[in-house]
């Protein structure tokens, strides 16, 4: 069973981004995550094609602008 969903505040993704939590943008759409991403986030197309590969007991952050 996977763990509940939490909200945090963008100051404490910005910390965990920086000790190395993959930020994911969780746009479908191109044009959106060009337009929206944060810097270091992958997009939500490049986490599927990585996502058998990354740590299955790391925290993933997703976000939407």
């Amino acid at each position: 069973m996977a763990a509940p969903v939490e909200r945090i505040s963008p100051q404490q993704a910005k910390q965990d981004q920086e000790s190395g939590t993959p930020l994911v943008c969780g746009y479908d759409n191109p044009e959106k995550f060009e337009t929206n991403h944060l810097e270091g986030a992958m997009s939500l197309e490049e986490f599927r094609s990585r996502e058998g590969s990354l740590p299955k007991d790391r925290e993933i952050i997703f976000y939407c602008a």
